[in-house]
């Protein structure tokens, strides 16, 4: 298991490689894995490396009990090229994931992730591995670039970010939010859902593909919404850190790492 934040601060990868159930050596050669990403996570956010205030047991944890990488860098600061130099290990810029007009993917573009970029989740889908997409893709939202051409074999989450609204535009009043599709595979479950259910319902979902698929080798990429604002609570997790709102977002992905 292997905790590694990044730097500059966009986002934070947790990866764990684990067995379930192992009987045979052979086994050893199918670890389930797992990407959950973090946007807008920061390095020092968690209790392992360092914050006074935000309580991230689980992560501590994971960190503790397997490696805590401190050097690490993501491809770009933004969103749709570091997303597809994390599923593509190439440079954005050679999979032409990389613009001076638009550095990320808005709900009209018409571009994505093209389709002869080899991912992670094909490599794994060769090897007999089931594979799932859980949260925020963010790599276009045109059929053809969605995860389940991309190697996933399900899908569940939003195409694009989760704040995305003209630029003149830039506070987070709910009023100001263009409609976001939640889509199970190529299903629009509903639009606008809120918010600060997502982690909660990722959590959920993922759990269900792991004990689906605990006798087969998997691959899951969870990539969360938060802690990238707006940052949107449930009731029940309001007030619970010390640091705030912020605070409040990162313990609740701590608790849902756990």
């Amino acid at each position: 298991m292997s905790v590694i934040q990044s730097t500059p601060l966009f986002l934070a990868v947790f990866f764990s490689v684990f067995h379930a159930g192992i009987s045979k050596a052979e086994d050893v050669q199918t670890p389930n894995v797992i990407v959950i990403l973090a946007d807008d996570m920061g390095y020092g956010d968690t209790g392992r490396n360092g914050h006074p205030s935000i309580q991230t047991p689980h992560l501590d944890r994971m960190a503790r009990e397997g490696q805590n990488w401190t050097h690490f860098y993501a491809a770009a600061s933004v969103c749709s090229p570091s997303r597809a130099a994390l599923l593509t290990g190439r440079l954005p810029i050679r999979s032409g994931m990389a613009s001076s007009k638009h550095r990320v993917f808005f709900p009209w573009s018409k571009g994505g992730l093209p389709a002869d970029e080899f991912t992670i989740a094909e490599l794994f889908q060769a090897q007999g591995y089931k594979t799932a997409m859980i949260g925020k893709w963010h790599l276009g939202h045109l059929e053809q670039y969605m995860p389940l051409n991309h190697g996933f074999d399900s899908f569940f989450g939003i195409p694009y970010s989760n704040d995305m609204r003209p630029e003149s535009k830039w506070d987070y009043a709910r009023e100001n939010f263009p409609p976001l599709p939640f889509l199970d595979g190529s299903d629009t479950l509903g639009v606008s859902l809120d918010q600060s259910n997502f982690i909660k319902m990722f959590t959920k979902k993922s759990i269900e593909f792991i004990l689906e698929n605990r006798n087969q080798p998997f691959f899951l990429y969870l990539a969360h919404t938060a802690p990238h604002t707006p940052l949107m609570l449930s009731k029940e997790n309001k007030g619970l850190s010390i640091r705030g709102t912020y605070g409040d977002v990162v313990e609740e992905i701590d608790r849902s790492v756990g």
